[in-house]
């Protein structure tokens, strides 16, 4: 199928973009990398007035140190965040979850902030910024806000973004040298949506967990941050950890759904039993005899 008809606009300012789509009235839709976006335009499941093409904007792309964080232009190409030196030093967690979005054709021309902002429950890069802590900035026409990520999704594809609103950068807060990156992820085939999966990372202090960061994808209408596993394991011993109740807090804060995929009962207990052996794994914890 071909696309419904539509206007064409390649802003070269966040401004000029932020005033296109508020003269738009809903009507445009931002296009960067389209990997989601041109087979629903095929289909014409999306019918914009206008298409925005946001590539020209140099503003949105690249990575940036900042004052205690990472920033991760929108435009940022998948696989040019995966080969940046800052991200894999800063943000081994972030890259680790990016090597698993698609595969290597799509992360040629799929962005950061399309993954992002699109807000499949099912993706590794919501629940990525949900996990490490990540801001996201958003400006318009009337002006600027910045939304935690934990805030920022509201059910499945639906998030605060206003029709006027444009992503404009993801800031993820730095984590301590040397700290845990926790990652694993259960999908029919490499670079499917996950069935279930997990991410984060955490900090360790001698024998205690100083900080720590989790959530689930593909376990509800959003990115789940754990947040009975994240109190559990705040402050903890490794020497008495119990990782099976961590994994059970863990899995109470998710709402999984039935699918052509997989069952909530079985994302329900996959989705424990990977984040036990992730725990295990990541602090060389042996199994309970």
């Amino acid at each position: 199928m071909k696309p419904a008809p539509f206007d064409y606009a390649k802003p070269a300012t966040v401004a000029e973009a932020c005033r296109i789509l508020s003269e738009a009235g809903g009507g445009a839709t931002m296009i960067a990398g389209g990997q989601t976006l041109m087979p629903l335009l095929n289909l014409r499941m999306s019918q914009p007035f206008i298409l925005v093409d946001i590539n020209g904007i140099a503003g949105l792309k690249g990575v940036s140190r900042g004052d205690g964080g990472t920033r991760v232009g929108p435009a940022t190409r998948q696989s040019e965040a995966l080969r940046d030196a800052t991200l894999n030093r800063h943000l081994p967690a972030f890259v680790k979850a990016l090597s698993h979005v698609g595969h290597y054709q799509t992360r040629n021309r799929g962005t950061i902030g399309g993954s992002v902002a699109l807000g499949e429950p099912a993706a590794e890069m919501p629940a990525t910024a949900v996990a490490l802590g990540a801001m996201i900035e958003i400006a318009s026409v009337r002006g600027t806000r910045t939304v935690a990520a934990k805030d920022f999704y509201l059910g499945p594809y639906m998030t605060v973004l206003e029709p006027d609103e444009l992503v404009t950068g993801i800031v993820y807060p730095d984590w301590a040298d040397g700290h845990v990156v926790l990652f694993r992820e259960v999908a029919q085939r490499p670079g499917d949506f996950a069935l279930t999966g997990l991410v984060g990372a955490a900090e360790v202090a001698g024998d205690r967990i100083a900080r720590v960061g989790l959530a689930f994808f593909g376990m509800g209408p959003t990115p789940i941050r754990m947040v009975q596993a994240e109190a559990l394991l705040t402050g903890a011993a490794l020497s008495s950890l119990d990782v099976d109740a961590v994994a059970a807090a863990g899995v109470a804060d998710c709402a999984p759904f039935d699918d052509h995929h997989a069952s909530a009962e079985y994302r329900r207990l996959v989705g424990k039993r990977i984040l036990a052996a992730t725990l295990r794994e990541a602090f060389n914890l042996k199994v309970a005899a």
